[in-house]
């Protein structure tokens, strides 16, 4: 192929070679050109309050690729190996990886340079680059558990149809393609708003798809020596979505075989099979008259025995780990012992009730999301055979399954992540985490806290804004239910016991409030309304010290 081993090449080759240099120069201006654009691809968010942060997500991960590239060149000699460049930068954006644009970046860049890094010396680089990047697409859709469109799924689908297209003529280079490639992403992206309600009615461009097209002029230029074009960005007012179902990441070949005994009604067996499906493979669910057998390969064993929980009761649950133990793996094996929790905790105060709880924690906060890299440092921390998870966050779901899967692939550890989408659930998780139980049961135990717990919050809108409950201006008080930002007003008492009628309107006998950094005052007039207006139920008040949030509620 045009691909070589060396550093050097004449500049004329540069459209048709894919060289160590040609890579080097990319990594260098895929980190520059985010940096340029991470702050106008952050204002795309179109939340009301500012936990837009995908600019910087994909910025931090390429950024992380860049450095674990150079860290490789440096200690490689004087004729480093592509192939082995091409790995270290892949995983560095995979233990780099941010948020849920980060992970998807991630495994858009290491399955594209994974088939890019198999060319012999017969192949076309334009045709090697045409086929990473149709494998790239698919692998980033098979990790999104309900792809939607008008996302940078659409855009990286759009690139791969011109990318094949143009590569299919045999006069064509490496330039031509990426070339083609980036052109038609600039395109894509501005569809976005045609594909997305919520992009149209904000008058933004998908954020994600704005940074795969910066990441594609970049490589464009780094092959060509062309500086192209940037896509412009729509601005305007902005929108709350609805959630978007994102799916976690995984590597190649599900980990695990998880079978159990459901019972459950013949109606709730559909959408039991449309959630297994997304993820993992080898999916069986036989049975009948309320009773069936499931059977899963996955590696996320924490979001397949909750979807059974969701569709019934799961009993006799069976988790088999495949993975076979490399050989620094086994000489692990008698360091490590017991079971731990790690936990992302986005205050003092929450990080404190997790370590009370006895878990190893991860601080965070608005714009500052672990990475796949800090998360996976921190199971290793834990020197535990059996480590769970959790997240605490929408956004870190895929972050931390990808640390589970790359703590099982290099050490005897087995890492199951519990996929709590608030801090609240996460406390409801680890209180009733028991080592002394089977590990499994242990898992659908914490599982079924979480899954069971409704959460809301109170926070303060920073920009205007159409929210499902109407329009919102700079200054208001927002109430969050499961996640959406559902109750808009002015005071934050009345915004908050709003918030907990609504959470109680379905029963509970436990109410969890945990202040922010400025809710002190907020949590005790709740409390107080919670036990006037609801007698029955408990109260239990904690000081998170989280930030922009006054307080977080929980019912159980």
């Amino acid at each position: 192929m045009g691909a070589e081993t060396g550093s050097g090449t004449r500049a004329g080759d540069q459209i048709a070679t894919f060289d160590l240099a040609a890579v080097r120069r990319f990594a260098t201006l895929a980190v520059q050109g985010l940096s340029e654009a991470r702050e106008e691809i952050d204002a795309l968010n179109v939340y009301p309050v500012p936990d837009g942060d995908t600019g910087t997500n994909m910025y931090l991960t390429m950024d992380a690729a860049k450095d674990a590239l150079d860290e490789h060149l440096a200690t490689a000699g004087d004729d480093p190996d592509l192939r082995g460049a091409l790995h270290a930068y892949a995983r560095g954006a995979l233990l780099g990886a941010r948020g849920n644009s980060g992970v998807i970046l991630s495994q858009l860049v290491g399955a594209l340079l994974r088939r890019m890094g198999q060319g012999g010396p017969d192949d076309r680089s334009a045709e090697l680059l045409a086929e990473g990047m149709e494998l790239a697409t698919a692998a980033a859709y098979a990790a999104v558990g309900e792809p939607v469109e008008g996302t940078i799924l659409s855009v990286a689908k759009a690139a791969t149809t011109a990318a094949v297209e143009r590569a299919s003529d045999p006069e064509a280079h490496l330039g031509d393609v990426l070339a083609a490639a980036a052109s038609e992403a600039r395109e894509a992206l501005a569809r976005t708003p045609d594909q997305m309600k919520l992009l149209r009615d904000a008058g933004v461009v998908d954020a994600g798809g704005r940074g795969l097209c910066v990441i594609l002029d970049a490589a464009e230029t780094a092959v060509t020596g062309h500086r192209a074009v940037g896509a412009p960005a729509t601005m305007g007012r902005h929108l709350i979505p609805q959630p978007l179902p994102t799916g976690d990441l995984t590597p190649d070949g599900p980990a695990y075989e998880v079978m159990y005994l459901l019972d459950a009604d013949d109606d709730a067996i559909p959408g039991l099979r449309s959630r297994l499906q997304g993820l993992g493979d080898s999916l069986v669910v036989v049975g009948g008259e309320g009773l069936w057998n499931v059977h899963v390969h996955t590696d996320d064993v924490g979001s397949a025995v909750e979807a059974g929980i969701e569709a019934g009761t799961p009993r006799r649950i069976r988790v088999t780990h495949f993975a076979e133990q490399v050989t620094r793996a086994r000489e692990k094996r008698a360091e490590r012992r017991g079971r731990a929790v790690v936990a992302v905790a986005a205050g003092d105060g929450l990080a404190a009730i997790f370590r009370d709880a006895g878990a190893v924690v991860i601080e965070s906060m608005p714009g500052r999301r672990p990475s796949t890299g800090e998360i996976l440092a921190a199971i290793e921390e834990t020197h535990a055979q059996e480590v769970v998870v959790l997240p605490n966050d929408p956004d870190s779901v895929g972050v931390a399954s990808a640390a589970a899967a790359a703590a099982e692939e290099h050490d005897d550890v087995r890492v199951v992540v519990v996929p709590t989408r608030a801090q609240v659930q996460g406390i409801a998780a680890i209180a009733v985490h028991e080592p002394g139980r089977p590990f499994d049961s242990d898992v659908v135990h914490m599982t079924s806290a979480a899954r069971s717990t409704r959460h809301g919050a109170v926070t303060i809108a920073s920009k205007q804004a159409m929210t499902t409950a109407g329009p919102c201006e700079p200054g208001d008080v927002l109430g969050v239910l499961q996640g959406d930002f559902a109750v808009v007003g002015d005071d934050l008492f009345e915004v908050g016991t709003l918030v907990l009628e609504r959470l109680l309107t379905g029963g509970g006998e436990l109410v969890t409030l945990v202040t922010g950094e400025e809710g002190a005052d907020l949590a005790e007039r709740c409390q107080a309304w919670v036990e006037a207006h609801h007698p029955g139920v408990d109260v239990l008040t904690y000081d998170g010290g989280q930030a922009r949030y006054p307080l977080l509620v929980a019912v159980e």
